[in-house]
């Protein structure tokens, strides 16, 4: 979905759409009250587990900082499964093991692009609870990883991460539909981390190069400087796809579709042999097509140091806090 025009400014529709966002906020409020005095059910998986999401609608660049989050955590020796809802799939309403092989339209997107960049378990549901469940029940982890379900609180969590762009921000600052957010800004000031995409001391998205969708071929962005190219990008913020390619030196002939889009063939009928670049989400829908000079650009989140550090120790300990409760368990069952 493009983001309307007033979630970014407070014009004429954005005010006409006030009271309706009041009663969203309203809704919102009732509902983490709700939570937070054990009036509604939430569930705790057992192990530690981190919430990696936003409070705004749109791309914020969650699930590049997710597989940097998991390679990061690996390296300290801690073993990682993720769960996701798999919006866009077909067929999320009970657990789904996700491989890399896995239907795109069948488990969504973005979990199957976790799963190829990650490797290690991913389930997706609707329901992150039950999601949990099946992969532990299947696979033992040290930490749960959640890309999105920052409101998703029947999920009990230990650790908070809200991804903001730092380019747009929080748009307008309203709730929807008025604005672009989920919850109020204030939400903002009761996580563990705010992370800003695109903040140096936040994290940065780097494309590491180019890799072609009918094979194991790998190309430099150089490879294109100066050439005229297809960009397709299906994506939250298409715009920062398309600028960093023209940062590249790429006359970028643009195709925006919605977030989540389900490409079929005739949408890359552009009646030319111009290259066609599109994002790794993207590229995961389109591997069967038999697209030629087609080319994905996988992107990786480089971490700030001291932030990423802060995390690595928190995560860390919350680990042991858990092992140490087990193993009194154990020792007086």
């Amino acid at each position: 979905m493009k983001a309307p025009a007033h979630w970014s400014k407070r014009n004429a529709l954005a005010w006409c759409l006030r009271p309706v966002s009041w009663l969203f906020a309203g809704l919102g409020y009732v509902r983490r009250i709700g939570y937070n005095r054990a009036w509604l059910q939430s569930t705790h998986a057992g192990v530690t587990t981190v919430i990696v999401g936003n409070i705004n609608v749109g791309g914020s660049g969650k699930s590049p900082l997710l597989i940097s989050l998991v390679k990061l955590l690996r390296k300290q020796g801690l073993s990682v499964g993720v769960i996701s809802r798999g919006y866009g799939g077909r067929d999320i309403t009970t657990p789904k093991w996700v491989s890399p092989d896995s239907s795109a339209t069948a488990v969504g997107d973005e979990a199957v692009m976790l799963v190829r960049r990650c490797e290690c378990p991913v389930v997706v549901c609707a329901d992150r609870v039950a999601a949990a469940v099946t992969l532990l029940q299947r696979q033992s982890v040290d930490v749960l990883l959640s890309d999105d379900g920052l409101q998703h609180y029947r999920l009990r969590r230990d650790i908070e991460i809200a991804v903001v762009d730092a380019e747009r921000g929080l748009g307008n600052g309203w709730l929807m539909p008025a604005g672009p957010l989920r919850e109020p800004a204030w939400r903002l000031q009761t996580v563990d981390f705010v992370v800003r995409n695109g903040d140096p001391e936040g994290f940065m998205l780097h494309a590491t190069g180019l890799s072609a969708l009918s094979g194991a071929q790998r190309q430099q962005l150089s490879a294109f400087r100066d050439q005229r190219v297809h960009a397709v990008a299906g994506i939250g913020h298409p715009q920062r796809f398309f600028n960093s390619l023209r940062e590249r030196g790429m006359e970028v002939i643009e195709h925006a579709f919605d977030d989540h889009h389900k490409f079929i063939p005739d949408d890359f009928l552009f009646q030319d042999d111009l290259p066609i670049l599109m994002t790794e989400k993207d590229a995961v829908k389109c591997f069967g097509f038999g697209l030629k000079n087609a080319w994905y650009v996988p992107v990786e989140a480089l971490l700030a140091r001291d932030w990423s550090e802060a995390f690595s120790r928190l995560v860390v300990d919350q680990v042991a806090r858990y092992n140490v409760e087990e193993n009194r368990e154990t020792e007086n069952p």
